[in-house]
C-alpha cells in the first residue's frame, strides 16, 4: 500500500458501494455490488469502501464477499463509533488481502446533540472505538463526521485522540458541502501544521457537492496535503452526490503541470463503468456531465467543428481516447455480422462470451430492422436491456395501444405475473398514463410515481428512448430503466423494472406497507 511517504501519490478512496448507494432509489443487488467492485479493482482504485456491515444482513454479505474476492485493492467496511458495529465491520473484512476499518462520529454541534454527548464524552467514545478497531485490524480510518462545520479546537483536539488510539488515516468530511476551496485546504494544512502525529498519517478528503463544489474542495484538500480522496463513479450518493472519481482523476491528469500530483488509476476504464454504474442505480448521466456526460466530447457549433477538424485540440482538453471511448463512432446497421458487433462492443468496453453475444445479436438485428443505423449508444443501450434479471417476478408480455385527439388513451397490457398470464385494459390522459394504470390492474399497489423521465439514446424520428421511473413506497424508494425505440413500451418496462426493485426492497425490510403480499424470490 501507498505510504505517507510517496508525496506525489494521491490514494483514490471509492465510495460507490457505500455512500453511492444511500442515494435514495440508488440501491444495488449483490451481485451488481460485486461486479461494480471488481471493475473498481481493476482500473486501479486504492481503497473499495465496499459496504455498511452492521446495516443489513445483506450488506454484510455483499462485502464479505467483495473483500474474499479482491485482487489489489484495500477492502474497507463503514462502522459507527460502537464495539458491535466495528466488531461487524472486521467480521465481514477480515479475510481481504488488504483490509481497512473505517470507524466514524458526528463532531460538529449539530451532530453531537444527537447522541447529547458532552464534548469530553464524546472524546472518550472516540479513544474507546478507534483503539478497538486497531487492536482488530492494523489499518484503521476514522471519520470526523461534518468536519468543517466542527470548532477548530474541538477537531484538533479529537484528531489527535484518534491518532493516539491507532488510526493510520484521517478523512475530513465535507458531510454537508458547506466548505469552499481555500477552506477546505487550509483547514487540512492546518492539521497536518499543528496536530501531534499527524505527519505519521495520511490524510483524506471527502466532500459532497451541495454547492457545487465538491471536485473543487476534494483539489483543495490535495494541494493542502491530503493524500487521499473519498469520491464516487458518477459523483453518485445523497442529496447532490459525492465528488466524482472521473472529474479529479482527470483534472489530476490533465492538469499535471499545476497540479503534480499521481493516481493508480487506468483511465481508460472509466467510460465502461460510469455506463455501468449507471444501468446498475437507475440514474442516468446528465448530458453535460464532466468528463463521462454525452456531450463531453461533442461539438455543435460551426466555429468549434472547424476547428476540430483542424486539430482536436483546439477544444478538446482530453482525448476521448483518454477515458475509454473509441475515436470514431461509426454505425452498424442490419447487414453487420456477430464479428462487427463483438468488436464493437469490446470497443465499448464489454467483453461478453458467445451466449451472451447470441443474446445480443438477435436483439441488435430486431433494432435493425426498426433503424437504418444503429449507433455506439444504441449498443450499449441494448446491453443495458439484457441485464435486467431474467427471475424479475413481473414481465412486459405484449402491449396495444389506441391514443389520439377524438377522447381518452387506451392501453391493453399483457404481463406475466409468477409465471401466470394476464391481461388488463385502462384508460388514461395519454398512452404512458393508461399504461401504467393498465400496470397496476395488474398488479395493485401503492406506489407513487415520484420521476417519469425521457430522454433519446441518439437522433431522429427512429432514436430509442431511455426511461427511468422511480416509485416511492412506505419509506422505500426503487428506480427502473429500460430502452425501445417505441417510448410507451420502455415506459411500461422501466415502470415494471422499478416495481421489481421494490419488491426486492420489500423483502429486506419486511411487510407492512400496501403492495401485494407475494412470495419473494431469492433475487441477491
Amino acid at each position: 500500500m501507498t505510504t505517507t511517504t510517496d508525496t506525489d501519490r494521491v490514494l483514490i478512496f471509492d465510495t460507490t458501494l457505500r455512500d453511492g448507494e444511500q442515494s435514495p432509489g440508488a440501491t444495488m443487488t449483490h451481485d451488481e455490488k460485486l461486479e461494480i467492485a471488481g471493475l473498481l479493482d481493476e482500473m486501479g482504485v486504492d481503497i473499495i469502501e465496499a459496504g455498511f456491515p452492521i446495516a443489513s444482513e445483506g450488506d454484510f454479505k455483499a462485502v464479505s464477499e467483495i473483500a474474499a474476492n479482491a485482487r489489489n485493492a484495500v477492502i474497507c467496511g463503514l462502522s459507527r463509533a460502537n464495539l458491535g458495529d466495528i466488531d461487524r465491520c472486521w467480521e465481514a473484512v477480515r479475510n481481504a488481502k488488504q483490509p481497512r476499518i473505517h470507524t466514524f462520529i458526528g463532531t460538529s454541534p449539530q451532530h453531537r446533540a444527537i447522541p447529547n454527548l458532552t464534548r469530553d464524552e464524546m472524546a472518550d467514545l472516540i479513544h474507546q472505538t478507534v483503539t478497538h478497531a486497531r487492536n482488530l485490524c492494523d489499518n484503521v480510518q476514522w471519520s470526523p463526521m461534518d468536519a468543517t462545520r466542527t470548532e477548530w479546537d474541538y477537531l484538533a483536539r479529537v484528531v489527535e485522540i484518534a491518532i493516539k488510539a491507532g488510526a493510520t488515516t484521517i478523512n475530513i468530511p465535507d458531510t454537508v458541502g458547506y466548505t469552499a476551496p481555500v477552506e477546505s485546504a487550509d483547514l487540512i494544512r492546518r492539521l497536518i501544521a499543528e496536530v501531534p502525529g499527524a505527519a505519521d498519517v495520511v490524510f483524506s478528503t471527502h466532500c459532497h457537492n451541495d454547492l457545487g463544489m465538491a471536485t473543487a474542495n476534494s483539489l483543495a484538500a490535495v494541494a493542502g496535503g491530503a493524500r487521499q480522496i473519498e469520491c464516487t463513479i458518477n459523483g453518485l450518493g445523497e442529496r447532490a452526490g459525492n465528488t466524482a472519481l472521473e472529474e479529479v482523476v482527470m483534472a489530476l491528469k490533465v492538469r499535471h503541470d499545476i497540479m503534480p500530483w499521481q493516481t493508480g488509476i487506468d483511465t481508460s476504464r472509466i467510460m465502461n463503468i460510469s455506463r455501468r454504474v449507471s444501468t446498475v442505480s437507475g440514474f442516468p448521466v446528465q448530458f453535460n456531465k464532466a468528463v463521462v456526460g454525452k456531450n463531453a466530447f461533442a461539438h455543435e457549433s460551426g466555429i468549434h467543428q472547424d476547428g476540430m477538424l483542424k486539430s482536436a485540440d483546439t477544444f478538446e482538453i482530453m482525448r476521448p481516447e483518454d477515458i475509454g471511448l473509441a475515436g470514431t463512432s461509426l454505425p452498424l446497421g442490419k447487414h453487420s455480422g456477430r464479428a462487427a458487433l463483438r468488436d464493437k462492443l469490446r470497443q465499448l468496453g464489454y467483453d461478453v462470451g458467445d451466449n451472451q453475444l447470441r443474446d445480443i445479436f438477435v436483439r441488435f438485428k430486431e433494432l435493425a430492422d426498426r433503424k437504418k443505423e444503429v449507433f455506439d449508444d444504441d449498443i450499449v443501450a441494448l446491453m443495458r436491456a439484457g441485464e435486467d434479471p431474467a427471475n424479475d417476478r413481473l414481465q412486459v408480455v405484449s402491449m396495444k395501444v389506441v391514443c389520439g385527439t377524438g377522447g381518452p388513451a387506451e392501453s391493453t397490457v399483457e404481463m406475466e405475473i409468477d409465471g401466470e398470464d394476464l391481461s388488463a385494459t385502462a384508460h388514461g390522459d395519454g398512452p404512458v398514463d393508461a399504461t401504467f394504470k393498465a400496470i397496476r390492474k395488474l398488479f395493485p399497489n401503492n406506489a407513487h410515481l415520484e420521476l417519469y423521465q425521457v430522454h433519446a439514446v441518439t437522433e431522429g424520428t427512429d432514436a430509442q428512448a431511455t426511461v427511468s421511473v422511480r416509485l416511492g413506497e412506505d419509506g422505500m424508494i426503487a428506480t427502473g430503466q429500460s430502452a425501445n425505440t417505441d417510448t410507451v413500451v420502455a415506459s411500461a418496462r422501466a415502470y415494471v423494472n422499478a416495481l421489481n426493485r421494490l419488491l426486492v426492497r420489500r423483502e429486506k425490510t419486511g411487510p407492512g406497507s400496501d403492495m401485494r403480499e407475494i412470495s419473494y424470490k431469492d433475487v441477491n
